[in-house]
Formats: C-alpha cells, sequence, structure tokens
C-alpha cells in the first residue's frame, strides 16, 4: 500500500470538503491517485445522499440572475436540511451558478438540466445533507424589457419584477420589496391575473358565512360579490397601496407608458402556485 501524506489527504479534503478520514482511505483505495480518489468518494457519498432525500429539506435559498443586456432572467430556489447549510457561501455560490445555467434555457419553467445537477451533488457530497432543486424559472423580454430583483437578507425570500417601458432600476427594487411585504401578498398583477382558484375558494366561504348567519340565498349572493370585488383590488399588485406611502397605489409609482407585466416572489418551502 502507498504511503499517503497528509498534505495529499489536505489537498483532497479541501477539494471534496469531506472528513480526513474519508479522504485517506479513498486514496488508500486508489493507490495514492488523487484524481481516482475524488471519483471513488463521490460514487460512494453519492449513493450515501441518495438514501436520505426522505429527509425535509426546509432551509435553502433563494437565487436570481440577470443577462448581461438585462433581456432574460432567472430565478431558482435551493433547498438544504439545516440553516447553517444554507447560510454556507459554497451553497450560496451554488445557488447562484444555478441560476446562471438556467439562463440558458427555454423561457418558462426549467427542468435542472445534468450541469445543475453535477453542482447539487458535488454539494450534497461536501454537506452531507439533502440538498435539492426546489423551482427553477426563466423570464424573457424584448427590447423595451427590464428586470428589478430583490432578495431578502435571509435569503428565503426573492422576487424577479418584469416591467416594459422607463421604470427605472430604484422604482423596480421599491416594487420588489413592497411584493416581499405586502399584506395581503399580491397574486397577480391586475386582476384578471389573480388565479380563479383563489377567487373560486374565497366565494365559497363568503356564501358559507353569509348563509350561516342567516341571509337568504339573494342577499348571501350581493354581499359575497361584493366580498370578491374588494378582494380583487386587495389582490392585484397595481391596485394595492404602496407599502411605504399607503396614498398611492402601485400603479400610480409607474411612469406613463411603463407597466408591470409579470412577477415571481418565491419563498424557499412553499408549495408552488
Amino acid at each position: 500500500m502507498p504511503e499517503i501524506s497528509a498534505k495529499d489527504v489536505m489537498a483532497l479534503r479541501n477539494q471534496t470538503g469531506l472528513s480526513m478520514m474519508e479522504c485517506k482511505k479513498a486514496l488508500q483505495e486508489a493507490n495514492g491517485d488523487a484524481a481516482a480518489a475524488e471519483e471513488l468518494l463521490k460514487k460512494k457519498m453519492k449513493g450515501k445522499m441518495d438514501t436520505r432525500t426522505d429527509r425535509a429539506a426546509g432551509e435553502g435559498r433563494i437565487a436570481i440572475a440577470l443577462s448581461k443586456d438585462g433581456r432574460n432572467a432567472a430565478i431558482v430556489e435551493l433547498r438544504a436540511e439545516t440553516d447553517f447549510t444554507a447560510k454556507n457561501d459554497a451553497f450560496v455560490n451554488a445557488a447562484q451558478k444555478v441560476a446562471d445555467m438556467a439562463l440558458a434555457s427555454n423561457a418558462g419553467d426549467v427542468s435542472p438540466s445534468g450541469d445543475m445537477t453535477k453542482v447539487i451533488d458535488d454539494l450534497r457530497i461536501s454537506t452531507g445533507e439533502n440538498i435539492s432543486i426546489g423551482r427553477v424559472h426563466k423570464a424573457e423580454g424584448g427590447g423595451n424589457t427590464m428586470f428589478g430583483t430583490y432578495i431578502h437578507h435571509d435569503g428565503k425570500t426573492g422576487v424577479l419584477l418584469q416591467a416594459e417601458g422607463s421604470v427605472s432600476q430604484d422604482l423596480a427594487r421599491e416594487i420588489c420589496m413592497h411584493i416581499t411585504a405586502a399584506v395581503p401578498r399580491p397574486k397577480g398583477v391586475t386582476r384578471d391575473d389573480v388565479p380563479q382558484h383563489v377567487i373560486d375558494k374565497e366565494r365559497r366561504l363568503a356564501m358559507e358565512m353569509a348563509m350561516e348567519g342567516g341571509k337568504n340565498e339573494e342577499i348571501a349572493a350581493k354581499m359575497v360579490e361584493g366580498k370578491i370585488n374588494k378582494l380583487y383590488s386587495e389582490l392585484a399588485l397595481l391596485e394595492q397601496p404602496f407599502i411605504k406611502d399607503d396614498t398611492k397605489k402601485i400603479k400610480d409609482l409607474l411612469p406613463k407608458g411603463s407597466t408591470v407585466t409579470a412577477f415571481y416572489r418565491w419563498q424557499v418551502g412553499e408549495a408552488a402556485d
């Protein structure tokens, strides 16, 4: 058996993030060949990671990437088991790397590519945790498109805003921050964009409450429609009072001829809308 130096073990440890003992065993098995030892560790540890996918990945990070011309953007949710790992530089960098890779994908929801999967596999090996890609989405725009972004300080909530016209980066960021903090949370840009299943659920609940209150069906229906109209204005982003100045609606902040066309507000661990 070849003699394995501490320097070689340390170099492999720095490369893989695994323990000194694991690295020394791998080097011994590979007869001192560092590249072969790294491959052995990847195969061995990936197998271990694959048996741990039932462990909840409730922590993580949102990452956003913009193309150089500012016309395309991608948002990514990367999940981990612990907050400690989610705050690690390697995890943060991996999330950003996946977002950068997503810029080369077609617009819409993106399935993880082989290169993205490799980034995650390497991270799973080095952390010993169940790391997974939660969601990836690429947004595409034209010549008059701009994107605004905001990542909350804990990295767990991120907003990607798509607009048309002369919206400044500062204003776009302000609107992104509003979307992050607004209660109720906006569900669409305009009332027409609010998902029908959200409205249907609220309509059923409102009708049940009105009927239980002793109202007949005709009066209850009128009451419900009044509540639904109010709900539309509360859930449509452009109709919401700006969180920093409730005398103005979001649409009042936009320059003439400009509008918001889409937004993505993602929070780690939530179910996709």
